[in-house]
């Protein structure tokens, strides 16, 4: 009997891929399933660039806009609600579409996750402290010694990661990366499929700043000053924009500042994605063009899925 088909769509910020998976999941009666750790949050609406209302509209999307920017949110509370979307969508005869760019969320469904206890409050509380006191470095050179083959998969900015490999080799005396082997995940289940869109790098980055300046004209100063009222959680205070027009909010720098700052670290993302992206052997690349549309693109992917 073969396998039901989970299909994920990838690949770094701002190549469109909301757009070409509303496409696809017409093709082929899918739902789509966010897969982006910043649009999961209420109120972040033009900072995360979630799907605008009329193409949630023409298909049914999920886990977008259901936790309070205040309340912290991890990747294994994102994995059980997944995985339940997974098996409701399926069971509506339906093929359940991931679309996003956050390859740890992406990593943690198809390869699973570690059972072993490894959350220990007291121990983070440690590592942030010993983070503000020695710096990231610390923390990066700390990790190569216990655990080289985690620290060369994490960028040495990622001090998340970072904090939470520490954590786990100190919670349960093993180095996270032999524990991520013994993961069981959807690949054993289904049929995944991972596609990732990417572009010429120039092309891309003009994507970028058109996105940014759309964004500032779309009212992400307001939102941002709205969201600043509240107490962000350590997840949503990361996302792009939050620091950028503090910056700006706080005078030490102006509003041309803050936009050159936001296309910068959204640069820099993107490349990170990228070299996330491609570490995976499984995804199949999808080369587009600026001139491509949503609806061409889709096409080829349904073509690389029968």
């Amino acid at each position: 009997m073969p396998l039901n088909k989970v299909i994920f769509l990838a690949g770094p910020t701002a190549t469109g891929k909301t757009r070409v998976a509303v496409a696809l999941a017409r093709k082929i009666n899918a739902e789509i399933i966010s897969c982006d750790s910043m649009q999961i949050y209420k109120g972040m609406d033009i900072i995360t660039s979630k799907p605008p209302a009329f193409l949630r509209k023409k298909i049914k999307h999920h886990l977008i806009g259901m936790v309070r920017p205040e309340k912290e949110y991890n990747v294994s509370k994102y994995r059980q609600e997944a995985l339940k979307k997974i098996k409701e969508i399926l069971k509506e005869g339906k093929t359940p579409l991931f679309c996003g760019g956050t390859g740890l969320y992406i990593s943690i469904l198809i390869d699973g996750i570690f059972k072993a206890k490894a959350q220990n409050p007291g121990l983070r509380k440690k590592l942030y402290r010993q983070l503000a006191k020695y710096g990231r470095d610390y923390l990066y050179k700390k990790l190569k010694r216990l655990d080289r083959q985690a620290a060369g998969k994490i960028h040495p900015h990622d001090t998340r990661r970072i904090i939470r490999a520490l954590e786990v080799f100190e919670a349960t005396g093993k180095p996270i990366s032999g524990l991520q082997k013994e993961r069981e995940g959807l690949s054993k289940y289904y049929d995944v499929r991972i596609f990732c869109l990417n572009m010429e790098r120039s092309a891309l980055y003009k994507r970028i700043d058109a996105r940014v300046d759309k964004m500032f004209k779309a009212g992400l100063l307001k939102e941002v000053k709205r969201l600043l009222k509240k107490k962000l959680s350590k997840t949503s205070r990361y996302a792009i924009g939050i620091s950028e027009v503090s910056g700006y909010l706080a005078g030490r720098y102006d509003l041309a500042e803050a936009r050159r700052l936001m296309k910068r670290n959204t640069r820099h993302y993107a490349k990170r994605q990228l070299t996330w992206f491609r570490k995976d052997k499984r995804v199949q690349w999808i080369n587009i063009q600026a001139k491509d549309t949503p609806a061409k693109i889709a096409g080829r992917l349904w073509k690389g899925l029968y």
